[in-house]
Parts: C-alpha cells; structure tokens; sequence
C-alpha cells in the first residue's frame, strides 16, 4: 500500500508512504506490517547498486547525484557500496537543498560531495538520477563516454529524465520489459519519437544476472538501468527485515 505526494518534501515528509504487508505463505497469517518509506529508499537504490555493480566500468570513481531526497541519499550510499568512489556531485534544482545534501553527506560518508551545476554532475563516471522531474535533467551531450546512468525518478509514460540523445548512444538495460512498455517514459517517448524500436533495449537486469544477455562491450559504452520498481524488490526486501526482526539473520 503506497502514497506518492510529491510536496511532502517541503514539510519534512518523504514523498513515498505506505506499508508492505507479509503473510505466511502456508496459512495466509498476516505477520508483519513494514514500513514502506524506508523499504522503497533501500531496496530502489540496492536494484541501482546492483546493476552498476554489473554496468559500470570498474574503475568508475565519481558520482553524478541528480536530486537531494532520500533516494539521493541512499543511491550515493549503494553506488559507494559496488565501487571505490572517490568523490561526489550533486544537483537540485533548489541550489541551497544541494548544498546542504552535499554538507550533509560529506560528513555521514566521510567521502567529498560538493554541489555542481547539472552539467558536471553529467559528466561524472557514474550517474543517479533521482528527481522526480517530467522533463529531462541529463542530456546525452553532457555524459561522457564509458559513464554508466541509473534513471530512477520518472514512472509515468509521459515524463522523463534523459533526453532522446542520451537514450539512443546507450546499451539500456530495465527492471522489467512489461512495465517499461506501459509507464517508462524515458524509453517510450524516444520509441514514440522514432528515435529508438523497442529492440534498443538489451533486456531486464536479471537477465544479465543469469548470464543471459551481454553487458558492457567496451569501456566506451554508455550504459543505462530504467528503474521503475517491481513488487519482488518490496517483497525480499521487507522479508530481509522481517527475519532480521525475528533474530534469523545477522548483519
């Protein structure tokens, strides 16, 4: 059960609420109720960690933050996770809220993170877009060759976060080829324009997981991960802590 109010932020509310909800496969008892907040900042940037831990270049050492929420924060966290970054740029279209996500995070992370403007965030070994925007904040012109993109923010057909250009020099890579068709807006308006066929798309992540489509072909590729969010995600994530809750697992 999920709420989306996206000027929650402003009053000091994260824009996602809601709860999942687990039942013992066997019996239908419901056993537990997990906060839904935490579970979409953690397991949307874990899917994000997971596929530049598989895209990225593995020497990529700086991040590209586009967005001060807490998607920001938590995709700045992953993608320390799944590689050795050595330093942080963030953009908000709110130049003091990046400046105190930088601050913020310079001292949670131990690692640097200044403020930049869009175009040098772009320009970073590895990108997260977390803005929520309906019209794109990275354009292809700005990201340099070989840099891996996580686009997270859009979940509607008609709204986006890349321009067309950026698309169509990427190996683009989605969570699900189902849902991407019906609401990503980052690949359905370059396939409405044109630009791209839908075979532009290599395939879903856990597809390249089990080893069954390629990944990166050169350290010049640009790749990309569509992020929409699958219920699978919400559901291991919260049985993870659900068993954690119970004293099953440590760490």
């Amino acid at each position: 059960m999920v709420s989306l109010h996206p000027r929650n932020p402003g009053k000091g509310l994260p824009a996602i609420q809601g709860f999942v909800a687990l039942f013992d496969h066997e019996t239908g008892t419901p056993v537990a109720l997990v906060d839904g907040a935490e579970i979409t900042g953690m397991r949307t940037a874990a899917a994000s960690g997971l596929a530049t831990r598989l895209l990225a270049r593995p020497d990529a050492r700086t991040v590209g933050i586009f967005g001060t929420g807490v998607q920001a924060a938590t995709h700045l966290e992953a993608m320390m996770a799944v590689r050795r970054i050595e330093s942080a740029v963030v953009w908000g279209r709110a130049p003091e809220k990046a400046e105190a996500f930088a601050e913020r995070q310079t001292g949670l992370r131990g690692l640097p993170v200044r403020s930049g403007s869009a175009e040098e965030a772009a320009s970073c070994d590895i990108l997260c877009t977390v803005t929520g925007s309906s019209e794109p904040v990275v354009r292809g012109a700005w990201v340099s060759d070989g840099a891996h993109v996580n686009l997270v923010g859009a979940h509607a057909p008609t709204s986006r976060e890349a321009d067309t250009a950026l698309i169509a020099r990427g190996r683009v890579y989605v969570d699900s080829l189902e849902s991407t068709l019906h609401e990503g807006g980052d690949l359905l308006i370059p396939i409405q324009e044109g630009a791209i066929g839908q075979q532009h798309i290599v395939g879903e992540i856990g597809r390249l997981v089990t080893g069954d489509i390629p990944g990166r072909q050169s350290p010049a590729d640009v790749t990309i991960y569509n992020s929409l969010g699958i219920v699978g995600q919400d559901l291991v994530a919260a049985h993870l802590v659900y068993r954690r809750a119970r004293g099953e697992l440590r760490g």
